[in-house]
């Protein structure tokens, strides 16, 4: 384990800028919180969500006590952070979530459909004290999953045994159960929390990354009309989610998802996929799965006739995104990994990649320092390179590698090149005029790279 991995002591961790906030984002929830049920009771509304089932979801007393355990939580998650900016980046995530579910309960307010069943002792003590503050409103989304999320996240991230492992995520699925069985929360409220507290978790990610909320190069032409796109499925998807009740949950997980890949191709850039070491974040991973599971598949269908990769080189192979049997099934030592959209495979082999947007042409500063880092991976054995189809974004870094190692005399041959070994290959204009570009500056100087 390196200097950098090794567990921060725990008396140089930022404990006081962490009650700092604390200071802050505990009187703004009570204030916040208790402003949106109290105008929800004034107006007297009974509009609930809830499906028929969950009449025979049992009323549990003692399950108060994971209830209530969040409150403690919420303080203490503040220990496991690192860092003043992971402190930041966390008490951000409970401020955002809070400033929005306290927005949707404003906007759309429900109420909790069922009586409560009475209860006495210990816990009829704690329901009372609950009672005095929540009353049966704030329903969806719930702030209570939310902030689940984001504190389990914190708690999850601290290096520690497998019985305190299995303590701490049992803990945490009681306390998430324990909205139903307390009868505070519907069904309903539950996923739509959680997409809450991963939507915090994306917008605010780990310290040292970059936030969705920061442009990340130039919006042009084709990333705008692509953004647009997105936006009008996301549209779509939540009018069906309107229509199809039944499945309003699914198509709202579409219109997320569909909502938050438009933001990264009008904003955000690559960086918004949130693609490290070829994984995705977990929100992320979680957020964008419909998109994701249809580019996969889309990936698919468009290369099920060809799905093997083609040799332009001894050295160098270029293919689409392969799984971990086809890596080792091919004998590659190295993957370089050109999708910012999906996964890539992890096993033995050396891992690389550049995130670049599908269906976005790279610039010729991209096109280079792919060409380098290819070179580089040589040293590996045998490498394939890759995107979600292997025909264009990979094409194109291979394109320039070829040029710029000096297998190709100029960019047109290098091109000619990857056209013959693997025919289906797409060079936009776009990409074409790149790839001249890099020619024309190494012609300038007199050498290749």
């Amino acid at each position: 384990m390196s200097l950098a991995d090794a567990p921060t002591p725990a008396s140089t961790r930022p404990w006081k800028r962490g009650v700092v906030w604390l200071c802050f984002l505990g009187p703004f929830f009570f204030l916040s919180y208790g402003f949106a049920n109290q105008l929800a009771a004034q107006r007297g509304l009974a509009t609930s969500l809830y499906y028929a089932w969950e009449r025979h979801i049992p009323f549990l007393p003692w399950t108060i006590v994971p209830y209530w355990s969040i409150d403690l939580l919420y303080g203490f998650s503040f220990l496991c952070c690192h860092s003043a900016r992971q402190v930041d980046r966390h008490a951000l995530r409970l401020l955002t979530a809070q400033v929005v579910a306290v927005a949707c309960f404003l906007l759309f307010p429900l109420r909790f459909a069922f009586e409560r069943p009475p209860s006495d002792g210990l816990f009829g003590s704690l329901f009372d004290a609950l009672t005095s503050f929540d009353q049966p409103y704030n329903q969806a989304p719930s702030l209570h999953i939310a902030l689940l999320v984001l504190i389990w996240v914190q708690f999850a991230g601290l290096r520690t045994n497998w019985p305190r492992r299995i303590l701490i995520d049992g803990w945490a699925l009681l306390i998430g159960l324990s909205v139903l069985t307390t009868w505070q929360h519907h069904f309903v409220d539950l996923p739509t929390g959680a997409a809450l507290g991963l939507f915090c978790l994306w917008l605010w990610p780990e310290d040292g990354e970059t936030t969705p909320l920061l442009r990340q190069g130039p919006a042009h032409l084709r990333r705008r009309a692509l953004a647009a796109r997105y936006a009008l499925g996301a549209i779509l998807a939540a009018i069906l989610a309107t229509i199809i009740v039944p499945a309003a949950l699914v198509f709202g997980w579409i219109g997320i998802a569909l909502a938050l890949v438009g933001w990264n191709y009008a904003w955000a850039g690559a960086a918004g996929f949130q693609k490290r070491d070829g994984r995705l974040s977990l929100a992320t991973a979680c957020l964008f799965a419909p998109y994701t599971l249809a580019a996969w598949i889309n990936s698919r269908l468009w290369t099920r006739r060809h799905p093997q990769p083609d040799a332009i080189t001894d050295e160098v192979w270029l293919g689409r995104l392969p799984t971990a049997a086809e890596m080792k099934d091919g004998g590659f030592s190295a993957l370089y990994d050109l999708t910012a959209e999906l996964p890539g495979p992890l096993g033995p082999w050396r891992y690389l990649g550049a995130a670049w947007l599908d269906l976005v042409p790279p610039d010729d500063t991209q096109l280079i320092m792919a060409a380098q880092q290819i070179e580089g991976l040589r040293a590996q054995g045998r490498v394939l390179v890759a995107c979600a189809l292997g025909y264009s974004r990979s094409a194109g870094a291979v394109a320039a590698w070829l040029y710029l190692s000096g297998h190709c005399r100029d960019m047109a041959a290098a091109i000619a090149r990857v056209a013959e070994c693997r025919p289906h290959v797409v060079i936009s204009p776009a990409l074409r005029q790149s790839l001249m570009a890099i020619e024309t500056q190494h012609s300038k100087r007199g050498v290749h790279a």
